[in-house]
């Protein structure tokens, strides 16, 4: 076949080709189709309010397919995506959101594949059982409204859903039980922050795809479907803040991808299987329940293990060695258990990572903080009520220290009720990374020393219950703007002495939001400069020698929820107050009247 001569009129033959065939294979949107454009026009008929004017450009004289903000078609006009979804802003309040309910003609775009209408915040009513005929959707996002009622039992029919978000809520009742037996793709599930109740539904164990379900801060009770095994794809499960009881099912440890665990705040009962998934696990989380026996030496295995938290259980027995294997560990609490001494010396192995050790309210019998704690690299160190007898060491201030070479940025101290004394050393002036200081509760005497004003970004200080004396002019002398600082003081139940309103900078507290001096031996006047503490929610100074009157701007602090100058010697006629007080914040100075005590005395 001969070739085609490169003429003006062959070039203009092939681009003529060109251009049909490029018609040929160019696809086209139709315009919106009718059923589709009246569905949504009714969903906007039930929107009452739409200030940030997110569906402004829905109308009647235009395409839906083309000038309707948030809406997608396919090429024949079929509406598969709505996406009026809110706009979160840290500095604005509720800047996108509507007022309204959902509309039951959502349920006539059946080819629409993604409804995203998340963080829309008030939109209410009940999720029409319309939405259960959507059988193409993929996404469906109601998360952060106001939405009521039960979750359809229609969405069984949605077998293609791969995402469903209805969290952050005010949804309610049981779950239906069906609801999720034919749902096979769905890999992301969140019902939390409900009202939901009943048991977790059975139909869960068909979600064979599933990656994350998040159930908690909901009132689900009943135990954990043993069938919990079946979901070999799952890495985040979260059920924590309901009222889940029964054991942790075994079946857990064929969960061999799982990532993070919360169980946390339920009425679960029972040992703690030997594993839970798999060495994948990073987050352990079973606080506040009921579980008894001993922690699985087994869990030594977990190597990818970052946080282990079981605070506030039952259990039993001695820390097992086998965790110093956990050379990833950050975190370990262990808190408010039965668990006994000594701490396994295996731990100093976990130096170089372990951030958090928290091992209060356990019957350890310590008698002293274990030597090798001083090589850790830790960020919290609380050993409350854990046994301890004597005087602080002073190898504590290492773990605090401002010589950056050292790398030790101890930030939180809890040593309370225990049976520590002597002086307040000098040296706690070190601890220079210290934001909270707590050794209430234990039989520590002297003065405070002066040394304290080195902790300059010291947040929170307990010292109350123990037998401190002197002035307070360490806390609350000329710091100059330091004691902006503060959010919690708590000096109560000691032998202070001397004046408080002679503390020029008490009003730099501009952050406290907790001051209790009550029970020492403190004298003249409520300083007025306390009218300064906006953030003060707790003021308590009762059982002291305070003297005159109640300043007005104090008891009027706005955010003041507690107040307490009982057993003074104040007198005269009660400020007038918004927030009721009782009058036991008040009784036991015979020169006080008016409301909440009786009426002053007239001439």
């Amino acid at each position: 076949m001969a070739l085609i001569a490169n003429t003006p009129t062959s070039s203009f033959l092939v681009l003529i080709c060109f251009l049909t065939f490029s018609s040929l294979c160019t696809t086209t949107i139709e315009a919106c189709h009718r059923t589709d454009r009246a569905a949504l026009l009714d969903f906007k008929s039930k929107i009452t309010a739409d200030p940030a004017e997110l569906l402004k450009t829905w109308n009647q004289s235009t395409d839906c397919c083309i000038k309707w903000e948030g809406v997608a078609c396919d090429s024949k006009g079929r509406v598969v995506n709505l996406s009026r979804s809110g706009i979160f802003s840290p500095i604005l309040d509720d800047p996108a959101f509507m007022v309204g309910t959902l509309s039951p003609s959502l349920g006539k775009l059946t080819f629409l594949r993604l409804l995203d209408l998340n963080n829309l915040k008030r939109l209410t009513g009940a999720i029409p059982q319309e939405l259960g005929k959507l059988s193409h959707l993929t996404t469906l996002l109601l998360n952060a409204n106001q939405l009521k009622g039960s979750i359809p039992a229609s969405f069984q029919n949605l077998r293609k859903l791969n995402r469903l978000f209805l969290n952050d809520n005010l949804l309610s009742g049981t779950v239906p039980t069906n609801v999720f037996q034919h749902m096979s793709s769905l890999s992301e599930l969140d019902c939390s922050e409900n009202q939901l109740s009943g048991g977790i539904p059975s139909s869960i164990d068909k979600l064979v795809s599933l990656k994350r379900i998040d159930f908690h801060q909901n009132n689900f009770s009943g135990s954990i479907p043993s069938t919990i095994g079946h979901l070999k794809n799952l890495v985040y499960l979260i059920l924590s803040n309901n009222q889940i009881s029964g054991s942790i099912p075994s079946s857990m440890s064929k969960l061999v991808l799982l990532d993070s665990c919360y169980l946390s705040d339920n009425k679960l009962t029972g040992s703690i299987p030997a594993l839970i998934g798999s060495s994948a696990l990073q987050f352990l989380v079973l606080d506040n329940n009921m579980l008894t026996g001993k922690l699985p030496k087994s869990f030594g295995s977990l190597t990818k293990l970052l946080g282990l938290f079981a605070r506030n259980n039952r259990l039993t027995g001695k820390i097992p060695s086998s965790f110093g294997k956990l050379r990833n560990l950050q975190y370990l609490g262990l808190s408010r258990n039965g668990f006994s001494g000594p701490i396994p010396s295996e731990l100093v192995k976990l130096n170089a990572t372990l951030k958090t050790l928290d091992l209060s309210f356990n019957p350890l019998s310590l008698v002293n903080i274990p030597i090798w704690i001083s090589k850790m690299k830790l960020l919290e160190l609380h050993l409350a009520r854990t046994g301890l007898i004597g005087e602080l060491p002073e190898w504590l201030s290492d773990l605090s220290s401002d010589d950056l070479s050292a790398n030790s940025f101890l930030s939180s101290l809890d040593l309370s009720s225990n049976m520590l004394s002597g002086v307040l050393p000098a040296w706690i002036g070190k601890m220079a990374t210290l934001s909270s200081l707590n050794i209430s509760n234990n039989g520590f005497h002297s003065a405070i020393p002066v040394e304290i004003m080195n902790l300059s970004i010291l947040r929170i200080l307990d010292l109350h219950l123990n037998n401190f004396s002197g002035g307070l002019g360490s806390i609350f002398g000329d710091h100059g703007l330091s004691l902006s600082r503060y959010s919690f003081i708590d000096l109560s139940y000691n032998m202070f002495v001397g004046r408080i309103d002679n503390f020029a900078n008490l009003g730099n507290m501009e952050s406290l939001e907790t001051l209790v001096l009550s029970n020492n031996r403190l004298g003249g006047s409520i300083p007025e400069s306390l009218g300064k503490l906006n953030q003060l929610r707790t003021l308590k100074l009762a059982k002291n020698g305070f003297t005159g009157s109640i300043p007005s701007g104090v008891i009027n602090l706005v955010s003041l929820r507690e107040f307490d100058v009982s057993y003074n010697k104040l007198t005269g006629k009660i400020p007038p107050h918004t927030t009721p007080f009782p009058a036991a914040s008040f009784k036991g100075n015979s020169g006080l009247c008016d409301s909440p005590l009786p009426p002053c005395k007239t001439a």
